[in-house]
């Protein structure tokens, strides 16, 4: 983290080029909103990046939790290590519509004083359907009325998708201090998000809202609902043929309990506030990002999970 500010702070003390009034006109600023297979997955990864509506490409995150294994507070503490590895890509069908797609592949490793688990395999893949409604500037003028509409900057989109049960779900995990310990949930979720944009000049704001509405799986397991929000407000700096767009955000999670036979499980539920730190750097069609989340506060599953960190880093082809 303490590498990553010192990047930002010394771009903006470097000598650069303005970007352009209209530069931020020429891309579709997207937001995030995630659909991690496990339950304690945060709603600030996403399908998106700053700079660009529709690409194809690769996406690496690491998400690092410690749960304690008992009610003394000299428990044993086991470390947990969620790696995964994305496929991912946002199609334009038309100017109003586009899809994003995910495909994971899911790397979690387990530590408890000497022992080691390691768990691997396709993760939930996911689908949305995205509608995005523009705002334009109004015309005072009525010879002008007829000529093109100007952007205004402002946007809202609106998503339905699902997340499917690629993922293999193992009942034999579920007795574990962190259910979402798994590759997969084995369960057909259905997401709905709101998100709100603006760009213009030099700044931009974007923000989602999404819930993602839990179903049942074959074993009658049923992972608690789940709402999201982010926000990440970003600039951006010209330096030679490159643009580099530093960003600071605010995301949170909050989880309803997870449900098994009908019956409530306690102490499954809880809730997160991050904080986000991040660059993206474009160079022609090419997009590297990176993003890292620290937790202001937490309090999952009665407080004996905790999430430490994540870094999420990418490498997008704009289309």
């Amino acid at each position: 983290m303490t590498i990553l500010f010192l990047l930002l702070v010394s771009l903006s003390q470097a000598s650069t080029i303005d970007p352009p009034t209209s530069y931020f006109s020429q891309y579709e600023f997207d937001f995030d909103c995630d659909l991690c297979g496990c339950s304690t997955g945060s709603g600030s990864f996403g399908f998106g990046t700053l700079n660009n509506a529709n690409f194809v490409g690769v996406r690496y995150i690491n998400q690092q939790f410690e749960s304690k294994n008992g009610v003394f507070t000299n428990s044993p503490v086991s470390k947990e290590t969620f790696n995964t590895y994305q496929l991912w890509a946002q199609v334009p069908i038309n100017t109003s519509f586009y899809v994003s797609v995910n495909v994971p592949y899911q790397d979690l490793n387990r530590s408890l004083n000497d022992t080691n688990e390691n768990l691997n395999g396709i993760g939930d893949a996911s689908i949305i359907a995205w509608y995005k409604l523009p705002f334009y500037k109004k015309v005072s003028n009525e010879e002008f009325e007829a000529t093109e509409k100007e952007n205004s900057g402002h946007s809202l989109q609106f998503g339905l998708g699902v997340k499917l049960p690629t993922g293999k779900f193992e009942e034999a995990l579920v007795d574990r201090v962190n259910p979402g310990f798994q590759v997969g949930t084995g369960s057909l979720d259905a997401i709905f998000s709101l998100g709100y944009n603006y760009a213009a000049d030099k700044f931009g704001v974007n923000t989602l809202l999404s819930y993602y509405l839990k179903g049942e799986n074959k074993n009658e397991y049923k992972f608690g609902n789940q709402f999201s929000y982010a926000t990440k407000f970003f600039t951006a700096f010209a330096v030679k043929k490159a643009m580099i767009m530093p960003f600071l955000g605010v995301s949170g999670d909050v989880f309803n309990k997870i449900e098994q036979y009908g019956e409530t499980i306690n102490d499954t539920n809880g809730a997160i506030l991050n904080s986000s730190l991040g660059t993206e750097f474009v160079v022609n069609r090419c997009i590297f990002g990176v993003n890292y989340t620290l937790p202001v506060s937490q309090n999952l599953f009665g407080g004996n999970v905790k999430s430490k960190n994540r870094l999420s880093l990418y490498f997008n082809f704009a289309l």
